[in-house]
């Protein structure tokens, strides 16, 4: 069973993704915060990260870099409610595979998800 993990501050969020991936057979974890994201990283290997760009503490951004750094393998999807475009650009660079805004179309973000999965083992 391949294994996400959603990593936003919003508790709506996570919720609604959880409930929507669970349905589609994934087993989903999710952290509120990077040290709660980090330790579900080290103890769960997931085999993708959806991540909230903007969280209190420490950025989408550092958390990404540390999960590389872990998990160089691990796939990422980006989330954002800005659409900035230059903080985008430095995910990739990082090894972000795509990003969605916030509100996203969940119907294509399931299709992505589907997508990226399926090239993994």
């Amino acid at each position: 069973m391949k294994k996400i993990l959603i990593v936003d501050d919003q508790f709506g969020i996570r919720i609604l993704l959880k409930e929507i991936l669970e349905r589609e057979g994934y087993s989903v974890f999710q952290a509120a915060n990077g040290r709660q994201a980090m330790t579900i990283v080290e103890n769960s290997s997931p085999h993708l990260v959806l991540l909230d760009l903007k969280l209190p503490g420490i950025s989408g951004i550092e958390i990404l870099k540390q999960m590389k750094k872990i998990e160089p393998n691990i796939l990422t999807i980006m989330m954002t409610a800005y659409e900035e475009l230059s903080l985008i650009d430095e995910t990739k660079r990082y090894g972000a595979i795509a990003h969605f805004a916030k509100p996203f179309d969940i119907v294509k973000m399931r299709e992505v998800i589907k997508e990226v999965l399926s090239y993994t083992l």
